[in-house]
């Protein structure tokens, strides 16, 4: 089941578009999430998707649809406090990944926490949200795309501890 809030409660980029091959994805305008690094507990934030969402009931990142004219890390920043309450001024920007399909792309912006909060439910997309030690992510039932990033972003985590 594909939720949607009523039409005049969507920003226009939250829609699905469908790409030459058919494959549909999420976002008209791309989307965005954020990969918050706990580097004391080398832990980062994941977000076990609501049921009805897109590949529900997988891990993830916060994230979700760029509005028209939307900035990747701005939405990727607006996203993650909308549906994890992350706190943006504790954050540090560390590096950006993105998939690019050509007719749609996803930026994962990378980022460490200054210091460790509890993650807030702020919308239902959210199943659960927990800190999960960078070295168990793999044992997680993760998004596809995510699953298929994973190894990058995980090397790319591990170039800043050095």
């Amino acid at each position: 089941m594909n939720y949607l809030p009523p039409p005049h409660q969507r920003d226009f980029g939250d829609n699905w578009i469908h790409g030459p091959n058919g494959e549909r994805v999420w976002g008209m305008f791309g989307a965005a999430g954020v990969l918050v690094w706990n580097r004391a507990t080398d832990s980062v934030l994941l977000q076990l998707r609501a049921e009805w969402s897109h590949h529900g009931g997988t891990w993830g990142i916060p994230g979700g649809a760029l509005k028209f004219g939307e900035d990747a890390i701005a939405g990727a920043m607006r996203e993650a406090h909308e549906e994890a309450g992350v706190p943006e001024e504790l954050l540090i920007a560390l590096d950006t990944h993105v998939i690019d399909l050509k007719f749609w792309a996803y930026t994962t912006v990378i980022v460490e926490t200054r210091k460790h909060f509890e993650p807030a439910y702020n919308d239902l997309e959210s199943s659960d949200l927990q800190w999960i030690p960078r070295v168990e992510v793999e044992s997680y039932d993760l998004h596809p795309r995510f699953k298929v990033s994973w190894a990058l972003l995980d090397d790319m985590l591990a170039s800043h501890l050095g």
